[in-house]
């Protein structure tokens, strides 16, 4: 981010200014709206979080409850999920206040005596290093809360409206407010009180038993694993050596535990086997109490025993495995003739087992898409037909999750003796890591998704997979840094122009693209950027060097790289970087010494790879992507 640019800042300069809606927005839910997200959990925070950069837009989200998640299900935080805090603002603080999973021990039973279980193996939990990011466990309602206070601090000042239930929706001709949404006041003084809100655009974030969902007639479909299992999260008295690690732990006859320390240095999360569920079961296994799951634990993990003190939350739950067959409103026989007008996300289009810890954080990456392409939209940018690619690229995500989890959760199942090989699940769990790690989305060709046809100018940066960071040195000042984690959730494209061999001030193919990108009408720099407010207010363009920093003069850089902003038209001189001493991008990142151009979407995928000498390909791509301003 960057700030004093309007002027001296003299506060906290992450609470920015309030434009558009942020100006006196109203404290009631309004009777007409842009967009209206149901549900305050992940996917509904994230989306709301991302639109609170688009003050011209006016979002509001409710939730039936009437205040902050206290208590959250979900825990596990992906690498990847870390990542997009990054652009939120956030990681450090969530990271500083999280356990940090390094390791994962796998309990089985001993070979000298199988009535007691012994440590198998302790593999590394990211023995490849496939991200500079740490694996994290930390509530839920952590999470929520630091997407509030994001919100809050936006342009748009933006807070959840509490106390409001959803009711029904029905999509109308009604060429302005089209969705008519029916809602109901469940505290205050107007306890009891429905109204019916016009909207342009709805999501469902209103979990498994979603009532937006049913009212666009989707339904999850897929079955039950046939298999329950207790979860709690515990503080208790123990001689286990392992509570403080993440353990899949197989005993021989009394079943499976998954066990994940929680932040703080005492509480944990146990997932406990309960065993095959009957056809005739009814749901009485729900039923089970918590004391038959505690005793349950203990059987387990003989010859250990667990003292109870304390359960903070506990419940009982069949693993089941579902997904919608698409994630917006638009019929199967229109798609493509209408834009959608509800989208659903999260639990509300996609249900497993938790033990892959992946609801939360694929839920996310839910809104994180959806969110940037409704406000492109909305803002004029872009043509409601980028509201077409959300379906189709979450939807081939969600059955991906469904059929690794339902590997993963058979195998955690299983007894020691029904395994082929003892090592199976910890082999398992090694190999896979970057699936559930958050890293192996790969979007297909579409609008915003360019083909391959270049790759190999910057074959580290796969096109549809999400830009990987690496450590380069910025010019003005000499930090090293990471060249991904500069990328803000603020909802711009970033461009990557790697250079040529020669160096800054030299006639090169770097300066040919630099001007063209700059003056050239064919353009998306010129051809998109509103002649009012910053040079980089839709591109944010970086320039990376092959050589080092103090040989880069940055006098000779194109202007192109230090943009004008503000009201002052000061020039951004953070753009533009050299080789770090410890590692060489363009070796990490397989990219051409002829140098290379990389597009990547505001939610951080990489949406085109192509030669600096490949303008006409580049202007097309964002041709179909973007609308003119008016001038």
């Amino acid at each position: 981010m960057h700030f004093h640019h309007h002027g001296y800042v003299t506060g906290d300069p992450r609470r920015q200014a309030p434009r558009g809606n942020g100006v006196d927005r109203p404290a009631e839910l309004p009777d007409e709206m842009d967009v209206l997200i149901v549900g305050t959990g992940p996917a509904g925070m994230i989306t709301a979080a991302q639109l609170s950069q688009y003050p011209e837009v006016h979002t509001r989200i409710i939730e039936r409850r009437l205040g902050r998640l206290e208590v959250g299900q979900a825990d596990g935080i992906q690498a990847r999920s870390v990542e997009t805090f990054q652009a939120f603002g956030f990681a450090d603080e969530i990271a500083n206040e999280a356990y940090h999973i390094t390791e994962m021990a796998f309990w089985k039973p001993d070979k000298e005596n199988p009535d007691h279980i012994a440590r198998a193996s302790r593999p590394l939990d990211d023995e490849h290093g496939i991200s500079e990011f740490p694996h994290l466990i930390v509530n839920q309602a952590r999470v929520l809360d630091y997407f509030a206070e994001y919100m809050e601090r936006s342009p748009s000042r933006m807070t959840p409206d509490f106390g409001i239930e959803f009711l029904g929706l029905e999509v109308t001709e009604d060429p302005d407010y089209p969705v008519q949404v029916r809602v109901r006041h469940v505290a205050g003084e107007g306890d009891g009180q429905e109204r019916t809100v016009r909207v342009k655009y709805v999501l469902g974030a209103d979990g498994a038993r979603s009532g937006v969902r049913r009212s666009i007639g989707r339904t999850l479909e897929g079955d039950t694993a046939k298999h329950a299992w207790g979860v709690m999260d515990t503080l208790a008295v123990t001689d286990f050596p392992d509570i403080r690690l993440k353990c899949a732990i197989q005993s021989r006859s009394g079943g499976n535990i998954l066990l994940i320390p929680r932040e703080g240095g005492h509480l944990f999360r146990m997932y406990v086997d309960l065993g095959e569920v009957a056809d005739d079961d009814a749901g009485r296994v729900r039923q089970t109490t918590l004391d038959d799951v505690i005793a349950k634990a203990n059987a387990i993990i003989h010859p250990y025993t667990l003292d109870v003190k304390h359960v903070a939350w506990h419940s009982v739950y069949e693993v089941g495995h579902r997904v919608t067959d698409k994630f917006d409103d638009v019929p199967d026989d229109l798609t493509g003739q209408r834009s959608p007008r509800v989208f659903i996300a999260g639990d509300a289009c996609h249900t497993h087992s938790a033990k892959a810890g992946q609801g939360m954080n694929v839920s996310m990456q839910d809104g994180f898409n959806l969110g940037w392409k409704l406000g492109q939209v909305l803002t004029g940018l872009s043509p409601e037909a980028l509201l077409d690619t959300y379906s189709g690229e979450r939807q081939e995500v969600a059955q991906n999750l469904i059929d690794f989890d339902k590997e993963w959760s058979t195998l955690m199942a299983k007894k020691p003796e029904e395994l082929d090989d003892p090592s199976v699940l910890e082999d398992f769990y090694v190999k896979t890591f970057e699936f559930p790690a958050g890293f192996m989305t790969e979007y297909k060709p579409s609008i915003i998704t360019g083909n391959t046809r270049h790759q190999d100018v910057a074959s580290g940066y796969t096109v549809g997979k999400r830009f990987k960071s690496a450590l380069v040195s910025r010019v003005c000042d000499g930090n090293p840094l990471h060249l991904g984690h500069l990328a803000t959730a603020d909802g711009r494209w970033r461009i990557y122009a790697f250079a040529d061999a020669h160096a800054a001030g030299e006639e090169s193919q770097l300066v040919r693209w630099a001007q063209w990108w700059k003056t050239s009408p064919e353009s998306s720099l010129v051809r998109f950027t509103s002649a009012e407010g910053d040079d980089d207010a839709l591109f944010d363009t970086k320039v990376i060097y092959q050589q080092r920093h103090p040989q880069i003069e940055i006098n000779s850089v194109p202007e192109v790289f230090k943009p004008k902003v503000g009201p002052f038209r000061l020039t951004y001189l953070n753009n533009v970087f050299g080789l770090h001493p410890e590692q060489n991008i363009f070796a990490e990142r397989g990219i051409s010494e002829d140098g290379a151009v990389v597009v990547v979407r505001p939610d951080q995928y990489v949406a085109h790879v192509l030669p600096l000498t490949a303008t006409e390909e580049l202007a097309e791509f964002f041709a179909g992507l973007f609308i003119e301003p008016s001038r």
